[in-house]
């Protein structure tokens, strides 16, 4: 799958429309709780007082740096949506007529109130007539066309041993609980995540006018196909191999290890009548698709699929949709109090739908050309500083070597925003109905990228838009991509000393890099095909040396006895301590020759780490935390901070760290890797 990682970049630079560069400080010493010493937590040291000053609004599960720039993106969008929307004349097909119209769809609350789910009745009526598997299948083959996922995921992606060619991956899901192991784990939170979710499960079959008793017995049929689902799948530690998830084959193939299913007619419903080989992510999951869709009686097939229907759009229904939905997802799952404004809601959903035909005009407002060359600067700096900490590595054998530097070499960078933008041309957008937006606009984009299967790959197209606050490394085209609307204050600043953006900017390029070469990423080649490019002994040095990681970050507990779970967040960890590591090197090269004085007391050496401290500041509510260590392959914000610093040699000389020091590793304990 692609692998999409939380990033923090990259700049602000010559952007005359971003916000006032001097009201953004490149390191505000007001943040720091100078009581706490830098060796027993360097994250509280750096960011204490901005915790204490900045509670999590009500609409948040947490509030750090990522959810501010997120935040301040929301008032630029607000201002495409509400000009296109005020534009009732605009040119049928034009991108302000279908942003205008999309968004307006969803601001009509009236109007979405007195259609309830009658926007769906079409989908309802198909799910009635179920009578057979056969027609089960067909209901599924539809659905995944709107982009909602019962049973199991399909998407297209390159070939994980031809990464120049585009397949389709089949992928393992079907459940509305966010891990496969809350089904299955009996510790006190999955236990208790399980009886929130059958209640919402209750009340939603009510919303959709069943009684109570009915909406207890299709609750119970829902729990019992997705518990069945969720004990065939891989957990996400296994899900973390690459290897485990190749599984290239061919119709007959599948048909052998999922007998049940009508393979032919699925793929022909999806548009896909001549499709060759495939990948299945994991054939135990669709082995156990395969008997299910006998075994499940026709009217247990009604209510699961209904039920994935009402789920997937609740968000887009009426008000007692949207607020049972948030009920369980939100203030449950993520104990946040309160719901976004609907304005933002909306701008959400308009900015997912129209991606690109939204980030054109974000880009032609927010995001000048020149920010490109200037990013694309620093990010060779960076390379470079990569390729020589490679070049004197001392665990690594001159041939595998070699070949990591040559696929450093063949990094494609992306920068901003694509070269050029998909076509929305044939995508028909209206003010009737904001759920027939929505999954109008996931059928067009489905059907583009089932038309793209068995083609060579465009590494030109992007996979996020440039209004999307994020960055990622993708391993099977080999690229770093940073968006427009991540590339702005407080990650990069202008103005400010080389130290901080280094620490900032300089920390998350590396972080993107590093994730080429971490547990998961070393396993593709530069061309981005799965394949062993490494000796065995360099292999194994490998992992023994990410075993360390493992175990530093298996004793983190971020809230209660909830500990970080070190094999989930290895990549990320290893990112982590890289991209520091890659960054301070290149801050010395870029000092050199440069007298450069303290700068409110801080060297530049201390000046990095309080930059790279800082765009980490947070606050999370214990809710939030105790889903992300359970899902997400990221560390707690505190743990970015002080698991990768006590690994480095160069902070200890920096804050004259001591072995009396809670973060204190004797250095024959360290984490050595990149």
């Amino acid at each position: 799958m692609k692998r999409i990682v939380f990033g923090l970049l990259l700049l602000s630079l010559l952007c005359g429309c971003a916000k006032d560069k001097t009201a953004v400080k490149a390191f505000d010493p007001a943040g720091m709780d100078l009581s706490v010493r830098p060796g027993d937590d360097f994250y509280k040291y750096v960011n204490g007082n901005w915790q204490k000053n900045n509670p999590i609004p009500p609409a948040y599960s947490e509030w750090g740096s990522f959810s501010i720039l997120f935040d301040e993106n929301f008032q630029k969008l607000k201002t495409i949506m509400e000009e296109a929307a005020a534009d009732t004349q605009a040119v049928a097909g034009s991108n302000s007529q279908k942003i205008g119209d999309f968004y307006a769809s969803g601001m009509d609350t009236n109007k979405i109130n007195a259609e309830g789910v009658s926007g769906l009745q079409e989908e309802i009526d198909l799910i009635a007539k179920i009578r057979t598997a056969k027609d089960a299948r067909a209901v599924v083959a539809r659905l995944h066309q709107y982009g909602i996922n019962p049973l199991f995921n399909i998407f297209k992606e390159q070939d994980p041993l031809k990464s120049e060619m585009v397949t389709v991956w089949l992928y393992q899901g079907g459940y509305g609980l966010p891990d496969r192991d809350y089904y299955v784990q009996n510790d006190g939170r999955s236990q208790e995540i399980r009886a929130a979710y059958q209640k919402h499960l209750v009340r939603m079959f009510e919303l959709m006018g069943e009684s109570p008793e009915a909406a207890q017995k299709s609750m119970q049929t829902v729990m019992k196909i997705e518990t069945d689902l969720a004990k065939s799948a891989m957990t996400n530690i296994e899900e973390r191999d690459p290897k485990a998830t190749c599984n290239r084959m061919n119709i007959a193939g599948l048909q052998k290890i999922a007998k049940g299913y009508d393979w032919p007619v699925y793929f022909q419903t999806i548009g896909l009548s001549q499709i060759d080989t495939f990948n299945v992510a994991q054939p135990k999951f669709f082995a156990q698709v395969g008997k299910m869709i006998a075994k499940v009686k026709p009217e247990e097939w009604q209510t699961y699929l209904k039920w994935h229907l009402i789920h997937a759009t609740a968000s887009k229904l009426d008000t007692n949709f949207v607020n049972e939905n948030f009920a369980f997802y939100g203030k449950f799952l993520n104990g946040t109090p309160e719901l976004l404004p609907r304005w933002k809601r909306v701008l959400n959903s308009t900015s997912n739908s129209l991606d690109e035909v939204v980030g054109q005009i974000y880009v032609d407002k927010y995001f000048p050309p020149e920010a490109k060359t200037r990013a694309l600067e620093l990010v060779e700096n960076l390379k470079l500083a990569f390729g020589e900490r490679i070049k004197n590595l001392d665990w690594m054998s001159p041939e595998t070597k070699e070949k990591a530097l040559a696929k450093l070499g063949t990094f494609a960078v992306k920068i901003g925003y694509p070269d050029k933008w998909q076509d929305f041309s044939g995508l028909e957008i209206s003010r009737d109905s904001y759920v027939r937006n929505t999954l109008n606009a996931d059928r067009f984009k489905f059907a583009r990228d089932m038309a793209k299967v068995g083609k060579p790959v465009d590494r030109t197209e992007w996979f996020i838009p440039p209004q999307m606050v994020n960055a990622f490394y993708n391993p099977p085209l080999n690229e770093i991509v940073f968006p427009a609307a991540i590339l702005q204050p407080p990650f990069f600043n202008f103005e400010a000393d080389d130290a901080i953006n280094y620490g900032g900017i300089g920390m998350v390029i590396g972080h993107e890099m590093t994730h080429g070469f971490d547990d998961q990423g070393r396993q593709y080649d530069k061309d981005g095909n799965l394949q062993d490019w490494w000796t065995k002994a360099d292999e194994e040095e490998f992992n023994k040396r990410a075993e360390v990681l493992i175990q530093q970050f298996n004793q983190f507990v971020p809230v209660d006895t909830f500990h970080v779970n070190g094999k989930l967040t290895l990549g990320e960890n290893i990112a982590d301590l890289g991209g520091m590591l890659i960054a301070y090197d290149a801050l010395q090269k870029a000092l050199e020759g440069k007298k450069i004085k303290p700068i409110d007391g801080f060297t530049p050496q201390q000046r990095f780490f309080l930059s790279q401290a800082q765009i980490w500041h947070e606050n999370a509510r214990d809710e939030y935390i105790k889903l992300l260590v359970k899902t997400d392959p990221h560390s707690p914000a505190q743990f970015r901070v002080n698991g990768p610093v006590s690994n480095i040699e160069v902070f200890y000389t920096a804050f004259n760290i001591q072995p009396t020091d809670s973060l204190y590793i004797a250095p024959e304990n360290r984490a050595k890797i990149w």
